[in-house]
């Protein structure tokens, strides 16, 4: 019984040190995330659109020649640019968090040693779609 037990307490163990690795890897991650600002500016130079990570929209500029085309080609212009930022933003994003995915990926989880423990996959499930619902 003590070795089936010590064996248990070496795999939680083992567990959770793999967990606090990838739990401070991915507090990295976030704060190079937090870093990310994409800045993209319309082929005529007239729109410039900033974006972060998750391609939210936090700078717009104007020039004086966006105002003399008319107010449908500038919203066309500003809704392409912001799109255009937006995607290098989630391409960046991805680049920064595939990594760390597919090393949770392969981490077990606690219900795999003890059927009642909280489960590991249920946290990176919901990390992955915070992420991602952000930039859909």
């Amino acid at each position: 019984m003590r070795a089936g037990n010590s064996g248990l307490r070496n795999q939680v163990d083992h567990l959770l040190d793999a967990f606090e690795q990838q739990r401070e890897r991915l507090a990295e991650v976030s704060r190079q995330l937090e870093d990310v600002r994409v800045q993209v500016d319309s082929s005529d130079h007239a729109v410039g659109a900033t974006v972060d990570a998750n391609g939210l929209l936090t700078e717009l500029r104007l020039s004086a020649a966006a105002l003399r085309g008319g107010p449908e080609k500038l919203a066309s212009t500003i809704v392409d640019t912001v799109r255009a930022a937006a995607e290098q933003a989630r391409r960046q994003h991805k680049s920064l968090t595939a990594p760390i995915a597919a090393e949770l990926d392969d981490l077990g989880d606690l219900p795999d040693v003890v059927s009642e423990a909280p489960s590991l996959r249920d946290i990176r499930a919901h990390f992955r779609d915070e992420g991602s619902a952000a930039i859909e």
